[in-house]
């Protein structure tokens, strides 16, 4: 038997283990305490930890005044590759509103997942959520205008405009009025161009884009944005995708590298270009009506809470990035950042400065000039920093 083969028995046969420990930790302690014991220590000290770890979540939850019950799509320990930050969301806000809030954690799609997240903090049968912007913009519109190519997809240029006094201005009070506060907002990377296997790349020049059957979401920005560039936008959901590469239904697809890591696509893919056209932005919104029901020294203490989880996202992303990218190249995939020639390339074909867009930008926030202030605040620096890819 060959190492790699030994390697692989050995992997499986662990995963088993852990499955198995998993559930035995779950009915004798919790979910979130053998969640966390997993994730930490060494196999003999994991029902130790398990239990402290019970203990103290009782303890909190008995002391609490108020409870947040937080879904997410995510299994704890996925920031590694993906910054979403679940845990560290957790502990602040219970810390900062000195243990005024207890957060229920309910990660890995346990209560849903994208839009359904969405609609259940809107009607309240939650307090909060993660979800990505693009399953947001149906409820709160105006936030869809991430999604207009090259003006904010950088991540530098995407942390300037969501923390802007311009965005507070002009999008904090469209989404407040569809019942939603926006707590902070993560960044993961920009979306890419990700080929699958069989098809030649890595696309550099937007010209290479012709005829290329794009899988997309059900956003119509990104689809137009596809249209522009020649390619065949082909609207397939998110649980179909893997399978619609794979048998060639779709020729491409645009998550963020750390997203392609996560969600099973290494070992389809034959090349990623870092484009930069779009963030692959998440969202944690809260319950407007349950948040202004608490009190004053509270919700400062869950937006201070909210505040410092951003900073520690914005500090694990090229840290998430090189672990995704290394995952990827082992398996043989090639990675393209274009030059400053071929970038431009790409701005033109497509970007936001095209008429082709203006009608968008007047529905979703109202005029021209509104637009114009917050691509400047996207281009003015603030007091946040965050890595973006380098040529």
């Amino acid at each position: 038997m060959s190492e790699e083969k030994r390697n692989d028995n050995s992997t499986k046969s662990v995963n088993k283990i852990d499955r198995r420990r998993f559930m035995e930790l779950t009915a004798k302690f919790g979910f979130t305490a053998a969640a966390i014991a997993m994730t930490t220590g060494i196999v003999g000290t994991r029902e130790a930890h398990a239990a402290k770890v019970s203990n103290e979540e009782k303890e909190r939850k008995s002391a609490a005044k108020h409870i947040m019950n937080l879904a997410t799509g995510y299994i704890l320990g996925a920031s590694r590759t993906y910054p979403i930050m679940q845990l560290d969301m957790k502990e602040n806000i219970q810390n900062f509103t000195n243990g005024k809030v207890y957060v229920k954690l309910a990660p890995a799609g346990q209560l849903g997942a994208g839009s359904a997240l969405v609609q259940k903090v809107q009607t309240g049968t939650i307090q909060a959520a993660q979800h990505s912007i693009s399953n947001f913009a149906p409820f709160a519109p105006a936030a869809d205008l991430i999604n207009i190519p090259y003006w904010c997809g950088e991540n530098q240029k995407f942390a300037n405009l969501v923390t802007s006094q311009a965005w507070k201005n002009e999008i904090n009070p469209k989404i407040e009025a569809k019942g939603f506060k926006a707590l902070w907002y993560v960044n993961i990377d920009p979306r890419v161009v990700a080929l699958r296997k069989g098809i030649a790349g890595p696309i550099k020049t937007p010209d290479q884009m012709k005829g290329i059957k794009f899988r997309v979401p059900g956003s119509k920005i990104l689809q137009q944005f596809y249209r522009l560039l020649g390619a065949n936008p082909t609207p397939i959901a998110w649980g179909e995708t893997a399978s619609a590469i794979k048998q060639g239904v779709a020729d491409a697809l645009d998550p963020s590298v750390e997203a392609l890591l996560i969600f099973g696509f290494k070992d389809v893919l034959s090349s990623v270009t870092f484009n930069g056209a779009v963030p692959d932005s998440q969202v944690y919104s809260c319950n407007l009506k349950w948040f202004k029901s608490l009190p004053q020294d509270v919700q400062d203490g869950i937006d201070y809470a909210s505040e410092v989880t951003m900073r520690q996202n914005h500090a694990k992303v090229p840290a998430a990035r090189a672990y995704a990218m290394s995952e990827l190249a082992k398996v043989g995939v090639e990675f393209y950042v274009p030059t400053a020639s071929e970038k431009e390339a790409w701005v033109k074909a497509a970007g936001s400065q095209l008429p082709a867009w203006d009608g968008i930008k007047k529905e979703l926030i109202g005029s021209l000039s509104k637009f114009d202030k917050l691509y400047e605040a996207a281009n003015t620096k603030g007091d946040y920093f965050v890595d973006d890819v380098k040529a």
